[in-house]
Formats: C-alpha cells, sequence, structure tokens
C-alpha cells in the first residue's frame, strides 16, 4: 500500500495536532454526533500497529524469535517450541488467497463501520498486520474487534473454521507516536 501523501492533514482531522500538543479533539461515537471534548496527552498514539497470527504458527519457542507477555523478545528454544507443537488442539490452517482476501475486505468493511482510519493492512497466510488510527480505543480492544469480524467472516464462509480457533489467543498491538514511525510502519505492513 503505497505512503499516504497527506498523513498531516488526516491526523490533524482526527484531532492530533502537533504544533498545539496536548490538543483538544472532538470524540465523535461511531453511531451519532459529537458528544464531547477531552484533552489529548503526548503520550497518547496516533495510530496502532496490530499484528496477529494463525493458531498453531508462532508458537512459544519459535525459531524466528517469539515475545513472552511483559518480558518482550525471546530467543528461540527448539524444545519449548516442540512440545509446543505436539499440544496443539487442532491441525494448523493457513490461510490461501481467497481467505487472505475476505479478511482484508473485513477489516476495510470494521475500519469504515467505526469510523476508523485504515493506514494499511496485510494477510499473510500465517498473520495479519492493520496499521489503524482508532480514536478513543485502546489497541486491545481494537485488536479484539479486528480479530473476532474477521473469524466470524472465515466461520461463515469456510467449515474448516468451526468449532476450532482460527487465530492465537491475544497478538501484538503497538502505538505510533509519529508520523515517521507512521511512514515506517506502512512500509512494514
Amino acid at each position: 500500500m503505497p505512503i499516504c501523501k497527506n498523513i498531516r492533514s488526516v491526523l490533524f482531522n482526527a484531532g492530533f495536532d502537533q504544533y498545539n500538543a496536548p490538543c483538544t479533539r472532538t470524540i465523535r461515537p461511531h453511531w451519532g454526533p459529537p458528544s464531547r471534548s477531552i484533552v489529548m496527552n503526548q503520550d497518547d498514539p496516533i495510530a496502532f500497529f496490530i499484528t496477529w497470527t494463525v493458531y498453531g504458527t508462532f508458537l512459544q519457542g519459535d525459531d524466528r524469535g517469539w515475545r513472552r507477555r511483559m518480558k518482550g523478545n525471546q530467543l528461540p528454544q527448539p524444545k519449548l517450541a516442540a512440545w509446543r507443537r505436539e499440544r496443539l488442539k487442532h491441525p494448523v490452517e493457513l490461510l490461501d488467497d481467497v481467505q487472505r482476501s475476505a479478511v482484508e475486505a473485513e477489516i476495510e468493511r470494521l475500519a469504515a463501520y467505526r469510523g476508523w482510519h485504515l493506514w494499511a493492512k496485510s494477510a499473510s497466510t500465517n498473520h495479519v498486520h492493520v496499521l489503524v488510527t482508532a480514536g478513543e480505543y485502546a489497541g486491545s480492544k481494537v485488536r479484539d474487534q479486528l480479530k473476532a469480524n474477521c473469524t466470524r467472516v472465515l466461520r461463515e464462509s469456510w467449515p474448516q473454521f468451526s468449532d476450532r480457533p482460527v487465530w492465537t489467543t491475544g497478538g501484538d498491538w503497538q502505538c505510533i507516536n509519529s508520523e515517521d514511525d507512521l511512514e515506517q510502519a506502512q512500509d512494514e505492513t
């Protein structure tokens, strides 16, 4: 996806005024007119970079490295990865091209419905990346809504995804706090 040429105008319209931080912006619920204003801190992200993986594809101990909750990146541990792989309750189902397109279409639909600005999206065979500005929502809530809606779409159209997990539990989300980071995240998506 090409880098958005009007990052400043999109961010300004979303209430992020780089020259007057902290800034005031109007929170608009997705169902109606502006409701209230809040003062944002400089720490409020301008976007979230969200990643989640297909069930069973990035296990603890993975050779590519892995992340432990509250402890960050970890080195590969082949024995741990093998132990986790043996205990999977379902086979790994990678996404094909049609399923990936369905996931990306659902991400676009949900972002439009919620009034989020979707900067980039990418569904691969074994993971999904989304770069989105989501107003007053927390990163974990945005991730969970995206995953739930993508799961629904896959289960409605492909029976192999019913009665089993589609994604790994949780996922990752990072705050994007500068225009440079936003452009870099777009390149990585």
